[in-house]
């Protein structure tokens, strides 16, 4: 049946997706419009009827908004062909000192109490021991004995940090295990350069708890080979 209602008002707001889109911007094109356009509105054409004209407005209100989601949003910025975007986050320069450096000593600055020999086999120097032997395997640098000669000084301490009340690491509590903390000194201006850590994993048995001990010092000497690379 035929609506008596010869005009159809599209000049009011029609929402789609959450966006308010104007209808008379939208039918702008008078292919798409229902109708001829009188006084700012579309008047039905003969014989057609307002449900037949609702469907031709929501057909254009689909139309605009698919070519709105395809189309890139105002300003914005677009890499060059062939280049990559700078968007991502931006890596801070690693000192170069210490690629640059010749000669290192390392410092043994202990280990808190209670690790020797239980959980830990050994003496409290047996972190010191492991890691000289790694670097001098490694053979980046020259292992000096008098920190004066050195460019370096890497201070190794193992801790045992004291967990906190109700400790929940899922909650951004700090790891309470016992951690390698190896810190990289100039020695010349004795500023700290830059600083690696790595935490031994709990266990249970003796075994396991060396077992992790070695592995935590290996990951020590796997970190400064990476930092070196970085500051080629």
């Amino acid at each position: 049946m035929t609506t008596p209602i010869s005009v159809v008002k599209l000049r009011a707001g029609a929402r789609a997706t959450k966006a308010v889109i104007r209808a008379e911007v939208l039918c702008s094109d008078e292919a798409m419009a229902p109708g001829p356009k009188v006084g700012g509105y579309w008047r039905l054409a003969e014989g057609e009827t307002m449900k037949s004209a609702r469907w031709e407005l929501l057909a254009c209100v689909g139309v605009m908004c698919v070519i709105g989601m395809g189309a890139a949003p105002a300003g914005a910025a677009h890499a060059p062909h062939g280049q990559q975007s700078t968007s991502g986050p931006v890596e801070g320069p690693a000192p170069p000192g210490i690629f640059a450096a010749k000669k290192v000593f390392l410092s043994n600055a202990g280990a808190d109490s209670g690790l020797f020999p239980h959980p830990f086999s050994g003496r409290p120097e047996r972190a010191y021991n492991e890691l000289y032997a790694a670097l001098k395997e490694w053979g980046r640098w020259e292992l000096v004995g008098d920190p004066g000669e050195a460019d370096l000084v890497l201070e190794l301490t193992l801790t045992a940090p004291t967990p906190p009340p109700g400790f929940n690491g899922s909650k951004g509590a700090s790891n309470p295990w016992p951690m390698f903390r190896l810190a990289i000194i100039d020695r010349k201006s004795h500023y700290l350069l830059w600083t690696v850590t790595e935490s031994i994993q709990s266990a249970v048995v003796q075994q396991t708890h060396d077992r992790n001990f070695d592995e935590a010092i290996a990951l020590v000497v796997k970190d400064l080979k990476s930092l070196v690379e970085r500051t080629r």
